[in-house]
């Protein structure tokens, strides 16, 4: 059974950082593109970073380049999102998921997401 479990998320001031961490389980993470996302209600869901199986290439939005990283822990079969220089503008739900590629627009399994929120 694939399943994915989002935590991680928490209050931070700007310009401080999180590690959220996606821990999976009924697969490998060379199985499947992990990808990350967020989402703010009344809002469209973000891509933001996402890494290929296989350990293949990394892509990440412009809002994030630079200031997020993504990789994978294979003892612990988890994926993390590095989130440094936090700004207000990056609080919301952020979820993980995974999908064939990170070239897909559909992901099959996902997180339940965890908050991350910005304030000084």
């Amino acid at each position: 059974q694939v399943q994915l479990v989002d935590s991680g998320g928490g209050l931070v001031q700007p310009g401080g950082s999180l590690r959220l961490a996606c821990a999976a389980s009924g697969f490998t993470l060379d199985d499947y593109a992990i990808g990350w996302f967020r989402q703010v209600p009344g809002k469209e869901r973000e891509g933001i970073a996402c890494i290929d199986s296989n350990n293949g290439p990394t892509t990440f939005a412009e809002s994030v380049k630079g200031r997020f990283t993504i990789f994978k822990d294979y003892p612990k079969n988890t994926v993390f999102l590095q989130m440094s220089s936090l700004k207000f503008e990056d609080p919301s739900v952020y979820f993980c998921a995974a999908g064939s590629s990170c070239k897909s627009t559909r992901f099959e399994y996902w997180g339940q997401g965890t908050p991350v929120s910005v304030s000084s």
